[in-house]
């Protein structure tokens, strides 16, 4: 039972964010070996008094109620009132550990310990899970590489991206993410960058693995444009709107109807 709220302690003291703190506490038993009827109930026993007494019940739980039991017996069982008595000694003994383990710590830390291993998750299409493992295994490779992270990809689409520094797995993730996003019509891309300039439109990156989208002459305003560079210029970062998205994965983009939709 001490495992129980050193467990309690440490997931606080980590920033993981429980609900309520839980502690344990072992009641033991000792009988009349005569055979008489008399017996003590001990809190919170020893290993000798564990070895030599009659039971091991254990209780674990919150302020609001118990949460796990476990008994070990030895004697033939037990009667009504020596698990009434068992519960109510465990009650008093848990609600003094608890006020013990909010004296030390309030409540969870608002952040996940620096030390705590980072988890990031997001799903794919599993239809998608070949491109992110790339030709015997590249692509995934790299990003593992690059970054210092773990990538484990599930069945279903399910991917697990972990590592000990937070900003490395947030960069893996985006980049894993980018290679599988299936862009949809009217999503908002708030960082679109103008990476080429045509007479007929220009062309953004929409993703940070090199995705391109045109913006055609006709969607950079509300108004007629005799130049494409009196609207943007290469290195321009603007929001755009995905107006279309043909069999070929080629992405039709509005920077008007962006400033539209934020008006």
């Amino acid at each position: 039972m001490a495992s129980t709220c050193g467990s309690t302690l440490a997931l606080m003291a980590g920033g993981v964010p429980l609900k309520r703190p839980v502690a344990g506490i072992s009641i033991g038993l000792m009988t009349d070996l005569s055979g008489g009827k008399d017996y003590e109930l001990l809190t919170d026993i020893k290993g000798a008094e564990d070895h030599y007494g009659d039971m091991d019940f254990k209780v674990a739980g919150t302020e609001q109620g118990i949460t796990a039991i476990q008994l070990d017996v030895k004697i033939g069982g037990l009667t009504e009132e020596m698990i009434s008595r068992t519960l109510e000694k465990a009650k008093t003994a848990r609600f003094q550990i608890l006020e013990v383990i909010k004296g030390a710590i309030t409540e969870p830390r608002k952040e996940v310990s620096q030390y705590a291993p980072v988890i990031s998750h997001f799903t794919i299409n599993p239809e998608k899970i070949g491109e992110l493992i790339g030709p015997k295994g590249k692509t995934i490779n790299e990003i593992i590489d690059r970054y210092g992270v773990n990538i484990d990809i599930e069945d279903s689409g399910d991917v697990y991206v972990s590592g000990k520094d937070r900003d490395s797995v947030a960069q893996a993730q985006k980049i894993a993410y980018a290679i599988v996003k299936e862009f949809k019509i009217g999503e908002i891309i708030e960082d679109a960058k103008i990476v080429r300039i045509a007479e007929y439109g220009a062309f953004a990156e929409i993703s940070p693995t090199g995705v391109w989208g045109l913006i055609h002459i006709s969607q950079l305003a509300n108004k007629r444009v005799a130049k494409t560079e009196d609207i943007v210029k290469i290195g321009d970062v603007v929001r755009v709107k995905v107006i279309g998205v043909d069999d070929q994965g080629k992405v039709s983009l509005s920077l008007k109807d962006a400033q539209n939709s934020a008006q």
